[in-house]
């Protein structure tokens, strides 16, 4: 039987399949190529990181242009500071364990630091992770000097809160988000920077958080979405063609 003998309500069922075919081939494959984007995208990101935070420290710009300064266009960038710590001002950041903190093993806290620099302004440090039970200061004492100190380390914008983020909790000093103006707010810092700075490794007394608390651990996983999607336009493609080869016979 031609197509022009087929029975119109044959002819309509293979009309119909057709044009949903076409439209969700064209949104798989449309998807697919987006995901080949973003995976351009995502290698050249993680390559200026590794070379951001692998380079040689620069100084810290003047705190007159931090307004202007995006913390995000300098995300790991490793800068060099001098300034003198306010230990009494701290702040600790809640990180559970796993990967978020890099395999931690318990969960614990960042202790964030305000620095006064020579000119008055701060900028918030995190010196690294302490676990849950050196939460009170005085378990972490006979750490360094900190006054007149240089210290090296990573630009960190702050952290977006999520819809499961619990709030947090300034009168005690507790936070759930890195979130560097909020902080300052809090421990009533003047002329603070909207960044904050992921100090490095460094020898620290018993009990004190040694730095590093960095982890640049960034998924990249677009070369296997997009191979899902295409694989999945070529599978329906199959499937319409076996669809319409059946109808026709």
């Amino acid at each position: 039987m031609s197509d022009t003998q087929k029975p119109p309500e044959r002819r309509r069922s293979i009309l119909a399949a057709s044009l949903f075919a076409l439209a969700a081939e064209a949104a798989l494959l449309g998807l697919g190529a987006w995901q080949v984007e973003r995976l351009s995208w995502k290698t050249a990101l993680i390559e200026r990181i590794d070379v951001r935070s692998k380079a040689p420290p620069r100084p810290l710009p003047p705190s007159i242009v931090w307004p202007e300064y995006a913390a995000g266009d300098h995300e790991y960038e490793r800068v060099s500071v001098r300034g003198t710590f306010e230990s009494d001002r701290e702040a600790l950041i809640y990180r559970g364990s796993g990967a978020v903190t890099g395999g931690l093993s318990q969960p614990g806290y960042w202790v964030m630091v305000p620095l006064r620099l020579a000119d008055g302004a701060r900028v918030l440090v995190n010196r690294g992770f302490i676990p849950l039970d050196r939460k009170d200061p005085s378990t972490r004492a006979g750490g360094a000097a900190d006054a007149n100190v240089e210290i090296t380390g990573l630009v960190r914008a702050g952290e977006q809160r999520s819809y499961f983020t619990p709030p947090d909790n300034p009168s005690k000093g507790e936070w759930f988000t890195r979130d560097p103006l909020a902080i300052a707010a809090a421990l009533k810092l003047e002329r603070a920077a909207p960044f904050s700075i992921d100090e490095d490794a460094r020898v620290a007394a018993a009990g004190q958080p040694a730095g590093a608390a960095t982890v640049i651990d960034i998924p990249n996983n677009h070369l296997s979405y997009a191979v899902t999607w295409f694989g999945l336009a070529a599978t329906l493609a199959g499937v319409f063609a076996a669809f319409v080869f059946r109808r026709g016979r």
